[in-house]
């Protein structure tokens, strides 16, 4: 039977890695059974940020002294930015045992978690149909992997996707091949659309027949409410992660999730914990994004024209300090740029709780 557990760490810099050693010492988290970490590092978020690879090889060289098979077996995503008053730290999940489909069945459902890996893209495939596709079969088999057996039981799919730098565009111009753009801060945006559409794709959110390139970053009726994408240069592939529930499963976590019509769409991470008030809140992840129309609620935003701090670390700061005041935890996962994650200028945000005795 598949048990998953998820838990927090605080982490004093990308490579502090103390805490997690005290918790693994107290027995609350075990080496061997985790299967992923979703960090939060003080970078700036943008192609720049070394917070986001310093943390993953830190995390790999620390798990490297207690697990004696790969570590690569682990799914690293460190999302840079924790402007305004995010706190840094690990979010580490674990599954012990897995699905099977001959299992016996629970009479709750309980968390389930699936991890996936593509293929490396080339310059020329990020931010296009390419790698809407590869995602979109990733999806599916951590789906499969956790034992997930509708989409609707799917409450988040976090995904770390690669970037465009200045090395990949010269890469792709010297074999005649042309890239989404040219601008590598623009290529996260594109990167993250993608891999969010297919995550809709995979999830039946949005169907595969008809769309094509342009849509990505443009069509923004077109969206997954459960993708969280960040993208980084610490990678060429996409990692996957889905959280979702299974009678397959066994333990006291569960899944939920809802959808903010915009940043200061306080009221959907209350809905969530007032419907589960009988359960213990143990984390929060959401995605932000500055609206693309520059209004919120028929009030303009500069947001988008701000030169000198980039829009995704201006709305960082905005969802965290919004969300932080509902649940009162400053420790949570907000990742900014939401291209296709949710409504424009909106996103998903959801809870991983924990049934109380």
């Amino acid at each position: 039977m598949m048990r998953c557990t998820v838990n927090r760490i605080p982490s004093r810099s990308p490579n502090d890695t103390a805490a997690m050693e005290k918790a693994i010492l107290e027995g609350i988290i075990v080496p061997q059974d985790v299967v992923a970490v979703l960090g939060k590092t003080e970078g700036n978020g943008c192609v720049n940020d070394f917070t986001r690879g310093y943390a993953v090889l830190a995390l790999k060289q620390f798990f490297g002294e207690y697990r004696k098979e790969s570590t690569s077996t682990i799914s690293y995503v460190m999302s840079g930015g924790t402007e305004g008053i995010l706190s840094p730290h690990f979010t580490v999940i674990s599954r012990k045992g897995a699905y099977n489909q001959v299992g016996q069945r629970q009479d709750q459902k309980s968390l389930a978690i699936g991890v996936a890996k593509t293929r490396d893209f080339l310059p020329e495939e990020i931010g296009r149909l390419a790698q809407v596709d590869e995602v979109a079969a990733a999806v599916q088999r951590a789906i499969a992997e956790a034992g997930i057996e509708s989409s609707a039981e799917v409450h988040f799919v976090q995904i770390k996707c690669p970037l465009l730098t200045s090395e990949g565009v010269h890469d792709a111009l010297s074999r005649s091949q042309t890239t989404v753009t040219e601008d590598t801060y623009k290529s996260m945006g594109y990167s993250r659309g993608a891999s969010a559409l297919g995550a809709a794709v995979a999830l039946g959110e949005v169907e595969r027949a008809g769309l094509q390139d342009t849509d990505i970053c443009n069509s923004w009726h077109l969206f997954s409410r459960v993708a969280s994408t960040s993208a980084g240069s610490e990678l060429a592939y996409c990692e996957v992660i889905v959280f979702g529930n299974s009678d397959f499963a066994e333990s006291p976590y569960f899944i939920d999730h809802a959808v903010m019509k915009d940043s200061i769409d306080a009221p959907a991470l209350k809905r969530l914990l007032d419907v589960h008030a009988d359960a213990e809140m143990v984390q929060v992840m959401a995605k932000a994004d500055a609206d693309p129309t520059g209004f919120i609620r028929g009030h303009r935003h500069t947001m988008l024209d701000d030169s000198d701090i980039n829009h995704t670390r201006h709305a960082r700061a905005v969802v965290g300090g919004v969300l932080a005041s509902v649940c009162g935890d400053p420790m949570i996962y907000v990742s900014g740029g939401a291209e296709h994650q949710g409504p424009a200028g909106g996103g998903p945000v959801a809870v991983v709780f924990k049934r109380r005795d």
